[in-house]
């Protein structure tokens, strides 16, 4: 489904301005000061949006001009290289929240993508829906989601989502993404792989279930109801649960400068992990994915190798959660690349597993 757009192209300019529509621009603005790692060199322009209209104007303003644009969220799962980004940063700001439809069976909710994506699971925890209530706490904006697919305590976007509207560069068209356009799977999506910078998204929709979760649940998620006696559920209990859970194993980034969990759960075959078994026994904590692979956890092979609590190059493992980097004294981005390489060959050694990083890289184009 495509909606066409007549071309306009206007001057790039410190304030933008085009039909009633005024889009400020800052210039020379710290990378660090956009991202939670707090990292990196400065970025030429920033373009604050707050409409799918004003996406259009930025980019093709910059295209006008030969500038290179990239779209920032919360930046939450974003690491900035040293040398900022010689072009254009659009700052993705685009508001709302709100209810498409709604029967006996479930409500179909729709988001501006630069909204928080915890407000809006908060928003639906209110109402009492379920389906992203297991992804409460998870930093960042609505239009990251889908990026990256993020999911958490059993919990995936993929799971609810229904469609996304977003600016196709390619066509200078608005376009609308089915689940399988997004061709969604662990942590990967179109928008990370073959159409990375093609689409700029706009709004996201949901469709959330008026029932609640049952058990069994995500291991750390079902232990912690154990402990507590918990047998009643509903989306704000489990809500609840898994902000108490993450507020030990992932710490704010506003007090503590890091990008969530730095490397992706690595899925493995089963050849890889029955030794890893027959070594740790019931303390390797695999799930099952399917009947020829498991998932391991990347922060209990980074303990293994006894990095919790190190400090490497500026960069410390967290002492509770060892997948998570907190940014203590580093300055560079070498110095996170440098503890990077440091964990991930640690882990190849000891197992034969190679770790990939979760956040994407934001650099100049070559």
């Amino acid at each position: 489904m495509r909606a066409e757009c007549a071309s306009v192209i206007v001057p790039f300019i410190p304030v933008l301005s085009y039909n009633n529509v005024t889009v400020n621009i800052q210039t020379n603005i710290a990378l660090s000061s956009l991202t939670t790692m707090r990292l990196g060199g400065n970025a030429s322009y920033v373009a604050d949006v707050t409409s799918a209209n004003e996406v259009r104007q930025v980019y093709l303003n910059a295209k006008n001009i030969g500038q290179p644009i990239y779209v920032v969220g919360g930046g939450s799962n974003l690491i900035a290289h040293d040398d900022g980004f010689a072009g254009v940063i659009l700052h993705n700001k685009i508001p709302s929240i709100t209810v498409v439809s709604d029967d006996s069976m479930g409500t179909t909710i729709k988001a501006g993508a630069g909204e928080l994506w915890d407000k809006l699971v908060m928003f639906a925890v209110e109402k009492n829906l379920s389906g992203i209530e297991a992804m409460s706490g998870i930093p960042g904006s609505v239009g990251a989601a889908p990026v990256q697919n993020i999911g958490a305590y059993g919990q995936e976007l993929a799971d609810t989502f229904v469609s996304l509207e977003a600016y196709d560069t390619a066509t200078d068209t608005f376009v609308l993404l089915t689940g399988e356009d997004c061709g969604f799977s662990y942590r990967h999506s179109v928008f990370r792989g073959d159409a990375s910078g093609r689409y700029i998204i706009t709004y996201i929709t949901l469709r959330l279930l008026k029932k609640s979760l049952e058990p069994p649940f995500y291991g750390s998620l079902q232990q912690y109801f154990d402990d507590a006696g918990v047998t009643l559920y509903s989306a704000s209990i489990i809500r609840d649960a898994v902000l108490a859970i993450r507020s030990n194993k992932l710490p704010d980034p506003a007090k503590l400068p890091n990008a969530g969990s730095f490397f992706k759960n690595p899925i493995v075959e089963s050849w890889q992990s029955d030794p890893i078994v027959a070594e740790y026994h019931q303390d390797v904590p695999v799930y099952a994915m399917d009947e020829k692979h498991v998932k391991i956890p990347a922060g209990w092979l980074i303990e293994q190798c006894e990095l919790k609590g190190q400090i490497l190059h500026g960069m410390k493992v967290h002492d509770d959660n060892a997948v998570v980097l907190i940014n203590e004294s580093a300055t560079s981005y070498q110095d996170l690349a440098d503890a990077r390489q440091e964990i991930i060959s640690a882990v190849r050694d000891k197992f034969r597993i190679t770790l990939e990083q979760e956040p994407l890289e934001l650099s100049s184009p070559l």
